[in-house]
């Protein structure tokens, strides 16, 4: 098929799932791809077949969406980024720029006798981001691990561990620094266990080494 004629039919299957996607003629999105409705694809980003994308998200120039991966809506993937498949992300996460979201744990060229591995050869494993997580410009994540929802993980981090809700962390493996709120700004101390967020002036309260909102 013409590479014009196979990025057209590209954009006519991801049209069908939504009116308003909007994919780059350079970019190579899979016919077996699901857009939602407001998503764009940019320039030589690729999105693999059985990929799930919700409303509203964003690839950036570049970047990888591996096979099956399962994206919520408004979620952000910046340029030169690779989600491995089967990466779970959930809605609102930000993916920085040149991330790195591993799926082998241990990773092998070739099996024991010299023979060159083959998909059936190993099982790909996944990193799980919860809603409206972010993670910062080239840090990695080591598959299986879960980030929780609101948490940050600096740039240059490298993931080796679970990350809990809210928590900062940082370095080479990453360690958690301190606590983030909603509006991703570290969190203020008020003593005994209280915190509070001065962009939003929401109060959390740590419970079992984590922060919560503060009902009202």
């Amino acid at each position: 098929m013409h590479r014009a004629a196979a990025w057209a039919r590209c954009e006519e299957q991801a049209v069908s799932h939504s009116s308003t996607v909007r994919i780059v003629d350079s970019a190579d999105v899979s016919p077996d791809a699901s857009l939602g409705e407001g998503s764009s694809i940019w320039h030589l980003a690729q999105v693999r077949e059985g990929a799930i994308l919700g409303e509203n998200c964003i690839v950036g120039r570049g970047a990888y969406v591996g096979t099956g991966v399962v994206m919520g809506d408004n979620c952000k993937v910046q340029n030169y980024a690779l989600v491995y498949e089967p990466a779970r992300l959930g809605d609102g996460v930000f993916i920085g720029p040149a991330v790195v979201l591993t799926n082998d744990t241990y990773p092998r060229a070739i099996n024991p006798d010299g023979t060159l591995k083959s998909a059936h050869d190993w099982e790909p494993v996944g990193v799980t981001i919860g809603t409206g997580a972010s993670i910062g410009a080239r840090a990695t994540c080591v598959a299986p691990v879960t980030i929780g929802a609101w948490a940050t993980v600096a740039a240059g981090a490298v993931v080796v561990k679970d990350v809990p809700e809210f928590a900062l962390v940082a370095g080479v493996p990453a360690r958690r620094l301190g606590w983030v709120g909603k509006a991703g700004v570290p969190l203020v101390s008020d003593g005994d266990g209280r915190w509070r967020c001065a962009t939003t002036t929401v109060s959390y309260i740590e419970t079992n080494e984590t922060p919560a909102e503060e009902s009202a």
